[in-house]
């Protein structure tokens, strides 16, 4: 089946979640990521291919296993090595390519533009800008390692939220990360844990290379594990807009990560009576 449509982000970048929420948003068949992830990319760097599907998530092993099987039975593939599109150029691009792959489009979007437009329905911004420039001002410090999440935070945080400029640090996307990994943990995001150790923010992030991972630290460098945040997340769900409105059918965890999740709803009375209904249920 000839790709005629292809959307890519301003300059080749969109953080891993925006790529789902792009696909979703347009009703794409699935979306492609170019990502060495954590390592260094480029001519003599690492380089990886994910494959989203239509849901906006990672492809299950039968789609997997399908492409494996395409492509022992390929008779020709086509190359167009004059091609150029300029991803610099915001907007749509038309090329007129041979046989059955015309016509064919390039759409360049906003890398963030998207992605922000799904948060402001999700969060509540207007209290979030109030907590981050009102009178009891939270200072944050948030450190995007020189990945695909700088104009992410950029964008959202400082000029959307009204975080001072400096509150954001390694934001250009650089291959190699400026030489450090991009790893959002206690060992590699040494800068940020330092700074919060300082007490002067009362917030700190890191994401990865690609903005499918982060760190967050509290005043004075508290590490705040994932697995406490999404309890934490569970246990606020009133306060943030499209849960209050769509509701919650569930919270997952895997095995290795913490029963934080598990110990918040124990203590609810909702979930205790879940769980009674269904032991009865099996009971009888």
């Amino acid at each position: 089946l000839p790709i005629g449509r292809l959307v890519i982000g301003h300059n080749g970048l969109l953080s891993t979640p925006a790529v789902s929420c792009i696909i979703r948003k347009i009703k794409a068949i699935g979306g492609i990521i170019l990502t060495a992830s954590h390592n260094p990319g480029g001519p003599g760097g690492d380089f990886g291919i994910k494959f989203n599907v239509a849901n906006g998530g990672p492809s299950p092993d039968t789609v997997l296993e399908r492409i494996a099987q395409v492509t022992r039975t390929l008779e020709e593939f086509a190359i167009c090595p004059d091609l150029r599109i300029d991803l610099s150029r915001l907007g749509r691009q038309d090329f007129d390519l041979e046989n059955k792959f015309k016509p064919f489009r390039v759409e360049i979007v906003d890398s963030v533009e998207v992605y922000l437009q799904l948060l402001r329905n999700i969060f509540d911004f207007g209290a979030i800008k109030s907590l981050l420039t009102g009178p009891d001002q939270l200072k944050i410090h948030i450190d995007a390692m020189n990945g695909v999440m700088g104009p992410y935070v950029r964008r959202i945080l400082c000029d959307e939220l009204g975080a001072p400029a400096n509150s954001a640090v390694n934001c250009v996307p650089l291959e190699d990360f400026g030489g450090q990994p991009p790893e959002p943990n206690l060992t590699y995001a040494t800068a940020l844990v330092e700074a919060m150790k300082g007490g002067e923010f009362g917030f700190g992030a890191a994401f990865d290379a690609d903005g499918d991972r982060y760190m967050i630290l509290g005043e004075s460098g508290l590490f705040v594990h994932p697995s406490d945040s999404l309890a934490i997340m569970a246990a606020n769900l009133s306060t943030i807009p499209y849960f209050k409105q769509m509701g919650v059918r569930g919270f997952a965890r895997s095995m290795p990560t913490s029963a934080a999740i598990d110990r918040y709803l124990l203590s609810t009375t909702r979930y205790k009576n879940y769980v009674l209904s269904e032991v009865l249920s099996c009971m009888l």
